[in-house]
């Protein structure tokens, strides 16, 4: 099974840069996309029709959401997370196979001089703890833009960005936490010392320095991670400021 995360940036102006020819031309299971900014009925593309959709948009207009689609038709659909937030920013879809569950993930940025880092610390620990009861009845899979690199190896800058946005301590904890809960980082897991990132600033013109960060992840339990085959980021693609990062799993 082929799987593929992109943080899009918005989707109509990935769609301009070539998104459904790709979709078109790769045989991709599952794609799911972060930071659609836009309503279902303000999309006016056609995907192929082989996928199922599944759409969490933001109430706020041009603002966060998630999209996923699949070949195979979800037992069950929800969003955000329950008992935490209200889904206004459409965030989160869960999608419920037969063997596991499937979660897209769009994690609130921390925002310039940390404005939202409290609240990114309570999600992180809500968040964590939702992956964590699902994980009691089957396998997870979990990816999208978790807004945080984890360790040193993981941006080209560390040590001029350590209390920024996105490479805060209480951040990385956050993301250590997650992974002690019983999940694993399926890149660095396969690829201890690899050096690649997902994200470049364009403001910097990051990507043609590769000065990039790696802050978009495919985390699987770990019970799942034996039938993980092989995860890799997709440097060549320009569909937005992030590039898309993939998984191969076989069960």
């Amino acid at each position: 099974m082929k799987l593929l995360s992109l943080n899009v940036n918005g989707i109509r102006s990935a769609v301009q840069k070539g998104l459904l020819s790709f979709i078109e031309e790769n045989d991709y299971d599952v794609l799911c996309f972060q930071e659609v900014k836009a309503l279902r009925e303000q999309f006016s593309f056609s995907f192929p029709n082989d996928y199922y959709l599944y759409w969490n948009a933001a109430q706020k207009k041009g603002y966060s959401g998630t999209l996923v689609l699949s070949r195979e038709k979800a037992i069950e659909a929800n969003f955000g997370i329950p008992s935490f937030d209200e889904n206004k920013e459409g965030r989160v879809i869960t999608l419920e196979f037969e063997k596991y569950f499937l979660v897209c993930v769009y994690t609130p940025n921390s925002k310039d001089g940390l404005l939202r880092l409290d609240y990114r610390i309570e999600w992180d620990e809500a968040f964590c703890d939702y992956l964590k009861q699902l994980k009691q009845t089957k396998d997870v899979i979990c990816c999208g833009d978790f807004n945080v690199a984890h360790e040193d190896i993981d941006l080209k800058n560390p040590e001029q960005n350590r209390r920024n946005a996105g490479f805060t301590d209480e951040e990385r904890l956050g993301f250590t936490n997650l992974l002690n809960a019983g999940f694993k980082d399926t890149f660095r897991e396969l690829y201890p010392q690899k050096v690649e990132y997902s994200w470049f600033s364009y403001r910097t013109k990051a990507k043609s320095r590769n000065a990039g960060w790696r802050i978009d992840y495919f985390i699987v339990s770990n019970s799942l991670m034996k039938n993980v085959e092989d995860a890799n980021i997709l440097f060549e693609y320009s569909f937005s400021d992030h590039v898309p990062v993939t998984v191969d799993i076989k069960f």
